[in-house]
């Protein structure tokens, strides 16, 4: 036992190796025969849209604050204690031209229009006096028997042109009075609101004491800049000084009072003569006529200092396709879809005009896709040219082209208006 136990132990790791050795020759003598598997291509589903001629009617987005046509300081030409104040003048009142907003203590200047009274009847007195003596002068002048005309000095010519000119002199004095007693009454410039109070009753003035802030209410005005590729679109009044203004684009102007949404209605009355040394755009300025004026909507008035977008109407483009957004790449670059291949090239576009939205370009431009080419609307991170593509076109599937078929018509043309 002890014999087959000690040959056991030494022959069976022999056979066991032997074993594997052999399997591993005839595995490797007999391979399993290898199944070569065709992956088709990958094939890219995508949205197309055909490309169609169409009328555009431009609208250029802008924005801009409201700012007062005219704005004032008041300050009084006189000295005096306020006695009086208008309702009216006080921050965000209301009031018409001319209309009284303060008064001062006239007392002096009530007086001192009696006093220059006084002084004009006592120049007056020593004018007739001097003529009187003029006159003797002259009475004695013959009475002497002497010949020829008498000098200044003996007419006392002198001392009547002094006495007329203290004459004038005390009647400017009277109309000088009367007018600091008119100044006394500070009325308002315009029609107009107030901005800002700086003084009350009983206060004392002077002449520079700032009385408050006034700006007028007939119109507002929004200077709005202007992209200069869409500018040369619009009828913008010329700054010449020779040519008059005849009609200017309407301009709508949105903002959002209080959660909503509120539009009113301008007009494009000027440029300014100067571009923008930081943008070099020319700025637009738009006039809202009566802006605090109650409106049968309800909508609140156009404030001054509020922020608005502004759609400036331009001129219609006649003969252009309208690119969406979504479609151009880097570079105005767009990717078609060439049937019935339904392969990608891709182009380089010149737009026209260019929104948010979508990007104008005309259809007889040398860089621009034939009229009922298809475009693919569907982003597309890395396209190369001769990629196949599966593409919807306009919501249905494409259909195989055959010799027999005859290619489309132009497809009508349309009217479409930006989005706004």
């Amino acid at each position: 036992m002890r014999l087959i136990r000690s040959i056991l132990r030494f022959a069976l790791p022999v056979i066991i190796l032997g074993g594997c050795i052999y399997a591993t020759w005839w595995l490797l003598s007999h391979p399993p025969e290898q199944q070569t598997v065709t992956i088709p291509p990958t094939v890219v589903r995508v949205e197309g849209t055909v490309l169609k001629r169409v009328s555009y009617a431009l609208q250029v987005p802008s924005q801009g604050t409201v700012q007062p046509r005219t704005r004032s300081t008041l300050l009084p030409e006189v000295s005096g204690k306020i006695t009086e104040m208008s309702p009216a003048f006080r921050p965000g009142g209301f009031f018409n031209k001319n209309e009284v907003l303060l008064k001062l203590d006239t007392t002096d200047y009530e007086t001192a229009i009696v006093i220059a009274k006084a002084e004009v009847a006592q120049t007056e007195v020593v004018l007739v006096e001097e003529k009187a003596r003029a006159e003797q002068a002259r009475e004695n002048w013959k009475a002497l028997g002497r010949g020829g005309e008498p000098s200044a000095l003996v007419t006392r010519a002198p001392q009547v042109a002094q006495a007329e000119a203290n004459v004038a002199a005390a009647k400017a004095r009277v109309l000088r009075a009367e007018r600091d007693l008119e100044r006394t009454i500070i009325r308002a410039p315009y029609a107009g609101q107030v901005l800002e109070q700086a003084v009350d009753v009983g206060q004392f003035v002077t002449q520079g004491t700032v009385l408050g802030r006034v700006f007028a209410v007939d119109y507002v005005e929004i200077r709005l800049p202007l992209p200069e590729r869409e500018s040369q679109y619009l009828r913008l009044p010329q700054p010449f000084r020779d040519q008059p203004v005849n009609q200017t684009p309407k301009v709508v102007l949105k903002a959002t009072v209080a959660g909503k949404p509120v539009t009113w209605e301008g007009r494009l009355v000027r440029v300014e003569g100067s571009l923008d040394e930081q943008t070099r755009q020319a700025t637009a300025v738009v006039q809202v006529t009566d802006p605090y004026a109650s409106r049968a909507d309800g909508a609140p008035p156009l404030t001054i200092g509020a922020f608005v977008e502004a759609v400036i109407a331009g001129d219609t483009l006649e003969d252009v396709f309208i690119i969406p957004r979504q479609a151009v790449r880097a570079g105005n670059e767009i990717i078609l879809i060439d049937q019935p291949q339904n392969t990608l090239r891709r182009m380089s576009v010149e737009p026209l005009v260019s929104t948010e939205k979508h990007i104008v370009i005309s259809t007889k431009a040398a860089k621009s896709p034939k009229e009922g080419a298809v475009l693919c609307i569907t982003p597309i991170p890395f396209p190369a040219d001769g990629a196949r593509v599966l593409p919807t076109i306009d919501g249905q599937a494409p259909l195989p082209v055959t010799k027999k078929e005859k290619p489309a018509g132009k497809p009508p043309v349309v009217s479409q208006k930006a989005d706004t």
